[in-house]
């Protein structure tokens, strides 16, 4: 690769990207160039901007190449720079995590319009990242929140979100409830895997690289929302929420299993494009 400079490394990026001949489409190449270049160069958008001009060692050439190369592979931008802006964070992600989205900024935002005390208690349920856990952390400093996975690298992995955003968030291992031995909460939030196995959309996009464990889910994708509504009535204070991301065809089924299992004032809240995305419950009646 020729010597080049900021500029004109972003502009020849951006051309490839546009004017690929695989089956995926950019709509942003600009973006995504100026996205891979501040990462390898280390600079900000802004510092790219007043560097223009400055030439990029040819090592540094070498890396953003392989940068470009796992984009056009379809490889998912976070995972090629390593972190992914969440709510008001930035979120340090990994192979073994799912991508913070911004459709679960609903679920957030849902939580905030809750009527819940100052000093809740709150588990979120398969956190990943940590980025439900950490952005309620984040509104709410005097709420006791725990982050729950079932791998040890994902609970390091978001321990280090933690600090890096300086949250006192608590994390800890276990499969649901497992490890909680009877702990009741104000509220039990969770984006849980819910894609049925055998759906199409796992072979698109970005979810091709994502873990599978993290996106699908037996029983037309409920099955580990039924464990955690079923299970949850044992670890729920008395009038106590559970507010659950899902697929936008799921908010009928969900609300099924709710009042199955004896919960009240359920509702479920669009996201940003109009699509079902959250269903909470309150429960009145705890075990």
């Amino acid at each position: 690769m020729t010597s080049q400079t900021i500029a004109q490394t972003i502009k020849a990026c951006a051309s490839v990207l546009d004017n690929h001949d695989g089956s995926l489409t950019f709509n942003e190449p600009s973006l995504e160039a100026k996205i891979l270049v501040g990462h390898c160069v280390k600079k900000t958008f802004s510092q790219l901007i007043v560097d223009a001009n400055e030439y990029i060692h040819a090592d540094i050439q070498l890396n953003i190449k392989r940068c470009i190369e796992r984009r056009l592979a379809g490889e998912p931008i976070a995972y090629i720079i390593g972190h992914q802006p969440f709510w008001t964070l930035d979120l340090d992600v990994s192979e073994h995590t799912l991508i913070p989205r911004s459709d679960t900024e609903t679920l957030i935002e849902t939580v905030m319009n809750l009527p819940i005390a100052d000093d809740a208690s709150v588990v979120d349920l398969g956190t990943g990242t940590g980025a439900i856990a950490l952005s309620l952390s984040s509104e709410k400093p005097n709420w006791q929140v725990l982050g729950i996975d079932f791998k040890q690298e994902i609970i390091e992995l978001a321990r280090r979100n933690a600090l890096k955003n300086g949250l006192k968030t608590t994390f800890l291992q276990s499969d649901w409830y497992h490890a909680l031995n009877g702990l009741r909460f104000d509220l039990i939030v969770s984006n849980p895997p819910y894609v049925e196995s055998d759906s199409p959309y796992l072979n698109q996009g970005d979810l091709r690289f994502e873990p599978r464990s993290a996106l699908t889910s037996g029983d037309h994708g409920l099955a580990d929302i039924k464990t955690i509504i079923t299970q949850g009535k044992m670890h729920l204070k008395k009038g106590a929420y559970m507010v659950l991301e899902h697929g936008a065809t799921q908010a009928m089924p969900i609300t099924k299993i709710f009042l199955e299992q004896g919960y009240s004032q359920i509702s479920t809240i669009a996201d940003i494009n109009g699509l079902d995305r959250v269903t909470l419950a309150v429960f009145d009646k705890p075990l």
